[in-house]
């Protein structure tokens, strides 16, 4: 499994990098044949000076890709939610493709 973590518009520290393996290392669970896991930290300006912490993750595996972006004020909380979300997608994608 290859993971790829981009910023977009800054430079994130190491605990938050570091956050983001360890949670990822924990996608082998729930599917073994993870190709590549891509994750996109975006800073979204949109709302005045407001700052939206954005993160996007894209999984791919064999004859699938799953792709979730989540927003919300910290970048742990709004990769917490991407990644709860495509857990889930991939819970469905093998319940489909066991039955």
């Amino acid at each position: 499994m290859n993971i790829d973590i981009q910023t977009v518009h800054f430079d994130a520290d190491g605990k938050l990098l570091e956050y983001i393996n360890r949670k990822l290392a924990k996608l082998s669970v729930f599917h073994d044949r993870i190709i590549q896991v891509s994750v996109f930290l975006k800073l979204d300006n949109v709302v005045h000076s407001i700052k939206d912490k954005i993160a996007e993750i894209r999984i791919f595996i064999p004859r699938h890709s799953f792709f979730v972006k989540s927003s919300s004020k910290s970048f742990q909380e709004s990769f917490d939610s991407a990644l709860d979300s495509v857990i889930n997608q991939i819970k469905k994608q093998k319940e489909k493709q066991a039955a």
